[in-house]
């Protein structure tokens, strides 16, 4: 997003404070309707003063944003991006320490190892010659980690690079499913599962990034959000599963027969041991150790104990991993 107005653009259709965003910063954001239920959640990458970059996982999101442009009258160029950029996640304990031996990064840019946590940097691939990368410490893992973003003609002379240094670190290729296990330890939402336009932040278990008494400028859903952070019907939290069999997303979940609750989202994780999952549930029954059951089957013939956790994040919930 380019132009003279593509901040105020930003700031009226995010949830986030973009004014404070400084250049070479990033933050995490909501996207709501006037409703207050989501149409997307994503990170903002702050480029130049009238220049961003928005990485969503809603490909509306960009069209939504040239609708708004245009109601308002807003000079701003909003141009998708995802054919000419290419990504790679390197998450992990020594993510750090890999990158470090192959981004090079010019005197006005800070160094791999002094990057921050929601900081990107410009660099080059091993040399000031080498082919052209961004940098950023974000993921979606719960760990130490970072994405680069390169040109698809480089992509693939980034990957070996990055195979060649990370096999001897015990570099590993990561799917969907072990992405999928490692956000929900780290209580990390996902679109159609944990949020939807009939979903507000504070529902989702996002309303930090929803600042309404530091934010002064109206933005879209600010009223309904309002209202409905007054007034809370249900709570995103964690479940603590009794015994080895897991839950899915969509079961439902009941105190004695009636409904309360519905996981959006469950897995195995071997690093605690047991059986974990988010769930939306009535705000009556959100205090920590609440005890509630999941419905299998029709929901009535068979149960699965559970507890309410302390919060969303099953590991590490202090997130000294991530913070590095």
């Amino acid at each position: 997003m380019l132009g003279p107005d593509a901040e105020a653009l930003l700031n009226h259709c995010l949830t986030r404070d973009v004014r404070k965003l400084a250049v070479g910063q990033v933050v995490y954001s909501a996207m709501c309707y006037e409703h207050g239920g989501m149409l997307d959640d994503g990170t903002l990458l702050r480029l130049g003063a009238d220049a961003f970059r928005w990485i969503g996982g809603e490909d509306f999101g960009g069209e939504w944003l040239r609708q708004q442009a245009a109601k308002l009258g807003m000079k701003v160029w909003i141009k998708s991006a995802s054919e000419q950029i290419h990504n790679i996640a390197v998450q992990g304990p020594l993510s750090r320490a890999l990158l470090s031996q192959m981004i090079w990064t010019p005197a006005a840019q800070p160094t791999l190892e002094e990057l921050g946590w929601f900081r990107f940097l410009i660099g080059r691939l091993d040399d000031y010659d080498g082919p052209p990368v961004m940098v950023s410490r974000t993921g979606y893992t719960g760990e130490l980690g970072y994405e680069i973003w390169c040109h698809p003609d480089h992509a693939m002379q980034v990957w070996q690079r990055l195979w060649q240094l990370g096999e001897p670190l015990g570099l590993a290729p990561l799917g969907l499913h072990a992405l999928d296990m490692l956000r929900i330890e780290a209580g990390l939402i996902f679109a159609g599962y944990e949020f939807s336009d009939q979903t507000d932040p504070f529902e989702a278990g996002i309303g930090f990034c929803v600042p309404l008494k530091s934010k002064q400028d109206d933005f879209i859903g600010r009223a309904a959000l309002l209202r409905r952070k007054e007034h809370p019907q249900q709570r995103l939290v964690g479940l603590e599963l009794d015994g080895n069999e897991p839950a899915a997303h969509g079961d439902c979940v009941h105190v004695g027969r009636a409904q309360v609750g519905v996981v959006t989202s469950a897995t195995r994780s071997p690093s605690l041991g047991k059986n974990i999952a988010l769930c939306r549930l009535a705000v009556d029954y959100c205090e920590p150790g609440t005890r509630v059951e999941i419905g299998k089957l029709d929901g009535q013939q068979k149960r699965i104990g559970a507890s309410v956790a302390h919060g969303t994040v099953a590991f590490d919930p202090d997130k000294s991993r991530v913070r590095g």
